[in-house]
């Protein structure tokens, strides 16, 4: 294990150890976040500790919490008494290592994930926000309390430690087939049409990975196709407390591909969405971050047979949208000309590392497909 994380209370005697902050939903089950807290119980009295794992939506400010307006919602949460002991999990090779790492006083903990809960996802904030951004987070946390669950107890923030963990998912093994559509729009004053056809050569990829799409344009028309503008929406789902649903564009690339009356163009183009490109854009959902490290858009929503909806909080989805810009012709140009427009869905996600089975996931341990060439035919 090449990192401990660890968390000290501000009165000392509590020490929270985890041996990684990433955990992996594998569709049947979730790695189980083993843990360790190193107790100095001089000045506990009769309190005791507890430790707690929460899975929360927060949909507000931080700040208005203190004025009585509370925007976090907990999806689920359990809460384990681990001094006195009374929870003794069976012993990890994770447990064993952070036992060693804290020394004398040191009580395991397990918790077990359900597979139906979502993934780590949050709201990228604008330049002037503060505070915690909204999104679904997953909290471990251990703190002294007389009682396990008693709502008039005050709990000091000096006898809690606490540190925040992501539950993330990777592309299965095998992508879908590639989606494909295809478009004849007729004109004003025009008997014949414009067919377009667009595909991929599957439905899902990585992030960071250049898209292909393949393109084919057959314009019977006396029209000219005076470029192609292809872009990616990406469509957030806030299901866990209202029926809102918002789309921003996360890529707008123009290709500068004409296409004359009567002829043909089949050509590869390809694209990139990046959260660089997008950095300024407030609301656009991101993969759960841990403090100020680098994240990337949000992965797209899996959704199991029979899951609830409900408990997600967030959905993510993506689609790819191919423009040709029409011009028009003669005298009535400015009414005939018009646009064609089709649509594709994406699935974006992280592939399965090939190493470190611990700690976090980093790019240089994914594979990533080797995309065909961007070529064009005209004729």
């Amino acid at each position: 294990m090449a990192k401990v994380y660890k968390k000290t209370s501000g009165n000392g005697g509590l020490s929270l150890y985890l041996g990684k902050r990433d955990y992996v939903d594998h569709v049947t089950k979730v790695d189980s976040v083993d843990g360790v807290v190193k107790l100095d119980p001089k000045d506990f009295g009769s309190r005791k500790v507890f430790v707690q794992l929460t899975c929360a939506f927060r949909y507000g400010r931080e700040d208005l919490d203190v004025i009585g307006l509370s925007f976090r919602k907990d999806i689920w949460y359990e809460q384990i008494q681990i001094y006195p002991e009374s929870h003794q999990p069976k012993l990890s090779i994770m447990h064993d290592t952070l036992m060693k790492k804290a020394g004398d006083n040191a009580y395991p903990f397990t918790f077990d994930i359900p597979n139906n809960l979502p993934c780590s996802v949050v709201l990228q904030p604008g330049p002037d926000d503060k505070g915690k951004a909204c999104g679904v987070d997953f909290e471990v946390r251990t703190y002294l309390a007389m009682e396990a669950d008693n709502p008039d107890e005050k709990i000091e923030k000096k006898d809690t430690a606490r540190l925040i963990v992501r539950k993330i998912q990777f592309a299965p093994d095998l992508a879908g087939a590639g989606p494909k559509a295809e478009l004849r729009k007729n004109f004003m004053m025009s008997d014949k049409p414009i067919h377009l056809e667009a595909s991929m050569a599957r439905d899902l990829f990585f992030h960071g990975d250049s898209i292909p799409i393949k393109i084919k344009v057959n314009n019977e028309t006396s029209k000219t196709v005076k470029n192609i503008k292809i872009s990616v929406d990406q469509a957030t789902d806030i299901i866990l407390y209202s029926a809102d649903k918002y789309t921003k564009c996360v890529l707008n690339k123009e290709f500068s591909e004409t296409v004359e009356a009567n002829g043909t163009l089949d050509k590869t183009l390809c694209i990139t969405p990046l959260l660089s490109d997008n950095k300024e854009k407030r609301g656009l959902a991101l993969d759960g971050r841990l403090k100020d490290e680098d994240t990337n858009l949000a992965s797209s929503t899996i959704l199991r047979a029979g899951m609830e909806k409900d408990v997600l909080g967030i959905m993510v989805s993506y689609k790819i949208k191919i423009h040709l810009i029409v011009a028009g012709s003669g005298l009535l140009a400015g009414l005939t000309g018009s646009d064609v427009e089709l649509e594709l869905p994406l699935i974006l996600m992280h592939p399965k590392p090939t190493v470190c089975k611990y700690q976090h996931y980093p790019m240089k341990h994914f594979l990533l497909p080797v995309n065909p060439p961007c070529a064009a035919t005209h004729s």
